[in-house]
């Protein structure tokens, strides 16, 4: 019984499988303009969290509410935060000149 077996092994010939990949880079999902757009909102967030960190009073143990409750930090800059962020996602959705035209 073992002679079986080894005389079936040995006349089963190997078969080599080769496998080629063809390696297809992905198409970028964005474009060197989107990345501008999300630049510049970056920078309008930035400039919106600065504006609303801003000024100190001049005396630690006094609350001024004039600083504190001050025009640019209550309205301004959550405006610009929010301009920024709607920046932001014009910038993800906003497709190429070759995109929009195909």
């Amino acid at each position: 019984m073992s002679e079986i077996k080894k005389q079936s092994i040995a006349q089963t010939p190997a078969k080599t499988v080769t496998l080629t990949k063809n390696v297809v880079p992905a198409p970028s999902l964005f474009t060197k303009d989107n990345y501008k757009w999300m630049a510049m909102g970056g920078i309008i967030i930035i400039l919106g969290m600065v504006l609303m960190s801003g000024g100190k009073n001049e005396d630690a143990n006094t609350f001024d509410p004039a600083v504190v409750y001050s025009t640019t930090r209550v309205t301004i800059a959550p405006i610009l935060i929010i301009l920024g962020l709607l920046v932001e996602v014009y910038a993800i959705f906003r497709k190429s000149g070759k995109e929009a035209n195909a």
